[in-house]
């Protein structure tokens, strides 16, 4: 359990990842030290992680949805190959233990084709299901996982992001130059880096490093997220729900069930099922009451496939050593 502290600072991350602690001790009406000391704890306990990423728009990649079944003596060896390759952001183990479902980034034009021909070539891959991420419901920032509860209102939402969220880039994305990688490096670690850590950590001086953010950010070649592990919250089931609808309701069924408090995502994608919903829970009772409830209400649900994932291997920029959100390449 967290309480309404802790539950504030992450939905104030959630919406605007570098949000100062100023602001967030502001819109909470609590003491600067304390939150910057509760955002510390919860970051230092593995629980959560602000990371710095190139927006994927640069390179033009697309997102897809690799599921592998494999025996479960080899499901091991495929994950060891997979997550710590970068352009795999998402990766997870089903219950079973014979498939492993992964979201990788790659071309458009080539898929990840390149990236599954580099798996073990001893590993006993059963079959394997290739999708596209057609779209992803909800705004960043807009419709996080929230069903630890103590979020913040309407007004506070607001208060954070007229103070913390820049203008939109009129432009596309430009590709970082080869100088920006230590920079990048740097925000992988730690999305929350001030100016003179990342100086540190690029050899360059703290006013370099401020107009390259600002660049970067002003072109929307910078993004940041916030990664959240539920276990540390308490929140030890997830599931991956493979749904279907008719076309005419896709985007309406997408954008209700993207609202719920227990829904991480909620993606249009191609293949036998036309939406992918991602629901956290407190434990098994949780997750029956949100099915038989909160998701049965959503109409013109035609069919669904509920994957209980047994373990959660890496998700953006972090992945998971021992029940905490470390640095992928740390």
């Amino acid at each position: 359990m967290i309480d309404a502290l802790d539950g504030h600072i992450i939905h104030a991350l959630q919406i605007s990842p570098r949000a100062s602690f100023r602001l967030i001790a502001d819109t909470v009406d609590a003491p600067e030290q304390t939150v910057a000391r509760r955002y510390h704890r919860l970051r230092r306990d593995g629980a959560v992680r602000v990371v710095g990423l190139l927006n994927p728009r640069v390179h033009g990649d697309a997102q897809w949805v690799v599921r592998v079944h494999a025996k479960p003596d080899d499901i091991p060896r495929l994950a060891e190959a997979l997550v710590r390759r970068p352009e795999v952001t998402h990766a997870n183990i089903l219950s079973g233990w014979s498939e492993l479902v992964c979201v990788v980034r790659a071309p458009l034009a080539e898929g990840p084709d390149g990236l599954l021909r580099r798996l073990p070539r001893t590993t006993s891959v059963l079959d394997l299901d290739v999708d596209l991420i057609l779209h992803t419901f909800g705004e960043v920032g807009t419709e996080p996982w929230t069903a630890y509860g103590h979020t913040l209102d309407a007004d506070q939402v607001r208060h954070v992001l007229q103070r913390s969220t820049a203008a939109p880039p009129t432009v596309r994305p430009a590709a970082p130059t080869d100088e920006d990688q230590p920079l990048f490096d740097a925000l992988a670690a730690d999305g929350r880096a001030p100016h003179s850590r990342l100086a540190q950590d690029t050899g360059w001086s703290t006013p370099r490093v401020a107009r390259r953010l600002a660049a970067l950010e002003a072109a929307g070649t910078l993004t940041y997220d916030l990664d959240v592990l539920p276990q540390r919250l308490g929140f030890d089931v997830n599931a991956m729900i493979w749904l279907t609808t008719a076309p005419p309701h896709l985007d309406g069924v997408g954008r209700q069930i993207a609202a719920h408090p227990e829904i991480a995502s909620v993606a249009a994608i191609s293949g036998r099922n036309n939406l992918m919903a991602i629901a956290i829970c407190r434990d098994v009772d949780h997750l029956y009451r949100y099915l038989s409830e909160e998701f049965a209400a959503v109409e013109h649900v035609q069919s669904y496939d509920v994957s209980v994932r047994a373990q959660r291997l890496k998700q953006t920029a972090s992945l998971i050593s021992h029940g905490r959100l470390i640095h992928a390449h740390a």
